[in-house]
């Protein structure tokens, strides 16, 4: 389905009963991302919010694709899997032997179908270019800042329009842009992105680089630039594939770039490479964190259109879940068949926790046929797209629900040997990762749980058995450990062993690492054949039986390389050291950021305003409750 407008997806969403109007003034400095933070973390999402009254001329639209319900509704779907069988067919369709000349010309229609998919360009004026504003002001616009330590007002889902100075093909990324005055932004695009990438050829030849930022329009338009297409495919292709209709583009008024027709908003402009970077941040990131300032390009706006009835679009990130969970879930379904059919076939599912924030865990399920098959899957996920980001891959055969987050980890559990199953790597990593020892790479874990194969059963290593059908009914073993025995240790849990899966968290006081490690060895001693295999240690203020907290903290808190360890005594068994890596204390030297919550007077605020909004009882803050996890400092941790 196509929408026209993004009106018309606000209709939609209405009609639906999807969509919470709200018409008192909410600020979009702080309140309505932590308004949108309570509804987003409801159960199914809660609803999207539509605020009339932003002290602008432009109402925001937030939370509009946060649940499963919406993100089918934004790209047209009933079911995110639906594009990915699509692709399936088609290929098959048009690579299937022909045998007659009949049969190849039944072909051309098949063909014919990705032609009509393919972007085209207008003579005419786009409705996005209704209202021009030739002296461009961005205060018009109600941008937000979502979090209190944010360096100030951000857009939230630009779509990034990018062309490459050699061959003109366009890219349309999404990169958040910081507002440093009324016509100029800084643009965020991380060193792996096509963006950056224009952005160095245009340096290298000393062009200034033209750019425009669209908002709005089809949603499927937003959700397009998100997603990891090749280097060169045009998003509005895939766009034109999901809409089931070509995507108009009309040229922008002061640059030479092409922008949709029917988008809400645009603003032009350019970014000259001569210029000294802008330190752009802090901003409160989708990992949870604050990602810290860093040095970005500055991007000079020349014009601001807009279509007369505009809607700003925009979205928050921060502690899972918000809406960009479920883009992501989009991705993970959309893009598991073309996956398995051009680099692995034995794919049969895949899984992006919540949890591990896009990136920093991944679970595939395969059809296993020979020895090794996990490590060649794992080797081929990190050399593919941005996959190549991903930090721990756990790879599962059989017939587990993957989705079924303990039955994939009792499966998990009964199938892995930290002796054998354990696989280190480095690489290329998001530069959002702070637990990386230098930006942007650093190590990589991939843990095969797969059933194995006579050939991978080594006989002789301690811990490795041949009997894995006998583990996963067997019953666990806590390490033991008295109170007061360890002193830095404050408390072990025993919540997972009890339910068949073979970790132990172990809450431990602020400590070096060397002294951590120190921990790790003289814990061996407490430990038999039928203890955990993996032992997790974390800071002593998490609740160690939040295992969603856990599990969000834990992977964003490691470098597999330097943080995780296979220790052999009369077993072998998987440390984990997810502490807190306080600067000067131990072998990490980067600035660590700290988590986001909202400060005490914005949630009393909006607590004061709630009823008169229309969003039914009061949702407390989920500030709350994540506040025992802030520590001392602004967005970087000081202690």
């Amino acid at each position: 389905m196509a929408y026209k407008s993004l009106r018309e997806y606000i209709n939609k969403l209405r009609d639906n009963d999807e969509l919470v109007i709200i018409k008192d003034f909410v600020d979009p400095v702080l309140e309505i991302a932590e308004i949108t933070d309570r509804i987003s973390k409801a159960p199914n999402g809660g609803k999207a919010l539509l605020f009339e009254n932003t002290a602008t001329e432009f109402p925001v639209l937030i939370n509009s694709m946060g649940s499963y319900r919406r993100m089918n509704m934004a790209l047209g779907l009933n079911d995110l899997d639906e594009p990915g069988e699509e692709i399936r067919q088609l290929l098959k369709d048009i690579s299937f032997p022909a045998a007659g000349l009949r049969q190849k010309l039944s072909i051309l229609p098949k063909l014919g179908r990705f032609s009509s998919w393919m972007p085209s360009l207008s003579r005419a004026k786009g409705s996005c270019q209704e209202v021009v504003h030739k002296d461009p002001d961005l205060g018009i616009l109600p941008v937000l800042q979502c979090w209190p330590k944010d360096a100030g007002r951000f857009f939230t889902f630009p779509m990034v329009h990018t062309k490459d100075l050699h061959t003109g093909i366009r890219n349309v990324g999404m990169y958040r842009m910081q507002v440093i005055d009324r016509q100029t932004t800084g643009m965020h695009w991380h060193r792996h992105k096509v963006g950056a990438r224009h952005y160095r050829e245009y340096k290298e030849a000393g062009i200034r680089m033209p750019v425009a930022v669209a908002l709005g329009g089809d949603p499927v338009f937003t959700y397009a630039a998100t997603a990891p297409l090749p280097d060169n495919m045009d998003e509005y292709m895939l766009a034109g594939f999901l809409r089931k209709k070509k995507v108009e583009l009309v040229k922008c008024l002061s640059q030479d770039i092409e922008v949709p027709a029917d988008a809400d908003i645009i603003i032009e402009g350019y970014i000259d490479p001569s210029e000294e970077l802008f330190l752009e941040g802090p901003f409160g990131d989708h990992t949870g964190f604050y990602s810290l300032a860093d040095w970005y390009p500055r991007f000079h706006v020349t014009c601001i259109t807009h279509r007369k009835d505009a809607v700003y679009p925009a979205t928050i990130v921060g502690i899972p879940p918000q809406e960009d969970v479920w883009i992501a879930k989009a991705t993970e379904r959309i893009f598991l068949i073309p996956l398995q059919l051009s680099v692995i076939p034995e794919l049969l599912d895949m899984e992006i926790p919540p949890e591990g924030v896009a990136h920093n865990l991944t679970i595939v399920k395969i059809r296993k046929d020979y020895p090794g098959q996990a490590r060649k899957v794992m080797n081929a996920l990190w050399g593919a797209g941005q996959m190549m980001l991903n930090k721990m891959l756990i790879v599962v055969d059989g017939d587990v629900d993957i989705h079924d987050y303990h039955a994939l980890a009792v499966h998990i559990s009964a199938n892995f040997d930290p002796a054998t199953d354990v696989y280190f790597d480095r690489g290329p990593l998001d530069v959002l990762d702070h637990a990386s020892v230098v930006m942007g790479f650093g190590g990589k874990m991939g843990i095969d749980a797969t059933a194995k194969l006579e050939e991978e059963l080594i006989t002789g290593v301690a811990g490795q058995a041949d009997k894995r059908a006998d583990i996963q009914s067997a019953k666990i073993l806590p390490l033991k450990i008295n109170a007061g025995e360890i002193p830095l240790i404050s408390a072990t849990g025993v919540s997972l062993l009890k339910t068949g899966i073979s970790v132990q968290v172990v809450a431990i006081k602020k400590c070096s690492s060397e002294e951590l490690w120190e921990i790790a060895y003289s814990l061996l001693d407490k430990t038999d054949a039928g203890g955990p295999a993996v032992l997790l240690f974390v800071d002593d203020r998490l609740d160690i039986d939040d295992i969603s907290v856990i599990t969000w903290l834990s992977t964003n808190n490691i470098d597999p390389q330097r943080d995780c360890r296979i220790l052999k005594k009369s077993r072998s068994m998987l440390f984990i050291d997810a502490s807190t890596k306080f600067p000067g204390l131990g072998e990490h030297t980067r600035d660590w950021p700290n988590i986001i919550v909202s400060d005490d007077s914005t949630i009393r605020t909006v607590d004061a305003k709630w009823s008169a909004l229309g969003l039914g009882e009061l949702i407390a803050s989920p500030s709350l409750e994540y506040k025992k996890y802030l520590r001392k400092g602004g967005a970087e941790v000081e202690e």
